[in-house]
């Protein structure tokens, strides 16, 4: 039986079965997150974090990928627009696991890049981004409530003990 459906479903043309899957297939937002760490900085490290509107609470840079956009593409292209910081895509490495996928319905692609900070300029627009700062790791800002969550699954953060791969 599920043979025969399976049949039926490959004659029909490539644009009907495309439809029918988009109906029945959940859907999912995909973004590109990077996680950014000081190349100068002593263990444990420094975090580049952003403060975006309403302004409480710490994130990474991080944004939806545009149509057709490489994730690494994307999330170079959001961290240089939200921070001021440019690496090559080719310069980003991605994270393991490399795509998060959260509950309420979006795909997170992360990918870890290194900066040296004292020669680094940080560029905030003070509309999309509030504040832009480094941070060690071992003493970070209050966070988003997803910024905790992505940095928990790799182990930084306050909610890395509760967090695996």
């Amino acid at each position: 039986m599920r043979g025969a459906a399976y049949q039926a479903f490959y004659r029909l043309p490539h644009g009907v079965r495309r439809r029918i899957v988009r109906v029945i297939v959940p859907k999912y937002l995909v973004g590109a997150v990077c996680i950014v760490r000081d190349a100068e900085a002593a263990d444990p490290g420094r975090l580049l974090l952003l403060r975006q509107p309403p302004g409480r609470r710490w994130g990474l840079p991080a944004g939806l990928l545009k149509k057709a956009e490489a994730p690494a593409v994307g999330a170079a292209r959001e961290l240089h627009e939200e921070s001021g910081v440019r690496i090559d895509p080719d310069d980003l490495t991605p994270a393991v696991p490399n795509a998060i996928v959260h509950p309420k319905g979006w795909v997170d692609t992360v990918f870890m890049g290194t900066v040296p900070a004292s020669s680094t300029e940080l560029v905030v627009d003070g509309g999309e981004v509030l504040e832009a700062g480094w941070f060690p790791l071992d003493d970070l800002p209050d966070l988003t409530p997803n910024t905790a969550i992505v940095l928990g699954v790799y182990g930084i953060g306050p909610r890395a003990a509760r967090q695996t791969p």
